[in-house]
């Protein structure tokens, strides 16, 4: 069974679409969160996820929109997430607050969360994966560093599929990755996409410049 996994979207259809051009036919699609937040089309993001029914936890972008908090954010952050709350209705934003912490999937084979098992913003990055973090599923996707990695243990596999919408391990091209659950492998996959066009859609909504001009960096 092949297993498409996603995360950290941050409202970059451009990235997501070209995403969901490259995956190869899986059985299924899954999301680590934060589905909103820095872009331009949360919106847009928001119903292409629902559209597809794919399991998605609650991102910590996705609960300062549904919320309406985003005191902790730095200015880049409390800027994308002031923009999806003028720019979702109010359906959308009911479901992002309807989102879980924490949710499996394929019949409990694989585990999301956001940020770690036992804290959804806790950052996790791959020097801090262990077989320790596995439960009960195969596989634990974990998001919100925008790290792409995976690790493989006799009790299962640890991953972080990275980022689509704003990578931040040095590579700008958008990242997922695909776990084939009888093999219990994992590839992860880039992509690139039109960056200057997110670029000039970030200027055009009034943000800050910086979201549209870090995307090359992959940082």
């Amino acid at each position: 069974m092949q297993v498409g996994v996603i995360s950290d979207i941050h409202a970059n259809r451009v990235a997501l679409d070209a995403v969901f051009e490259d995956m190869l036919p899986v059985d299924g699609v899954v999301c680590a969160g934060d589905v909103v937040g820095y872009n331009p089309w949360p919106g847009d993001c928001v119903d292409r996820v629902r559209e597809r029914e794919i399991p998605t936890v609650m991102g910590n972008h996705d609960r300062a929109v549904a919320s309406g908090t985003a005191f902790a954010f730095n200015g880049m952050a409390r800027a994308g997430v002031e923009h999806a709350r003028e720019e979702l209705g109010d359906d959308q934003q009911d479901w992002l607050g309807s989102l879980p912490d924490e949710r499996t999937a394929f019949d409990g084979q694989v585990k999301i969360v956001h940020g770690h098992p036992d804290d959804p913003d806790r950052y996790t990055y791959p020097d801090l994966f262990s077989a320790e973090l596995l439960d009960d599923e195969d596989v634990l996707v974990l998001g919100h560093t925008h790290v792409q990695h995976h690790e493989s243990y006799d009790a299962g596999i640890v991953m972080n599929p990275g980022s689509v919408g704003q990578p931040r391990d040095g590579d700008p091209r958008a990242a997922y990755a695909i776990v084939d659950l009888d093999a219990m492998t994992v590839e992860e996959r880039r992509v690139e996409y039109n960056i200057e066009r997110v670029e000039r859609a970030v200027e055009e909504a009034g943000l800050p410049e910086e979201i549209g001009s870090r995307l090359r960096k992959g940082r």
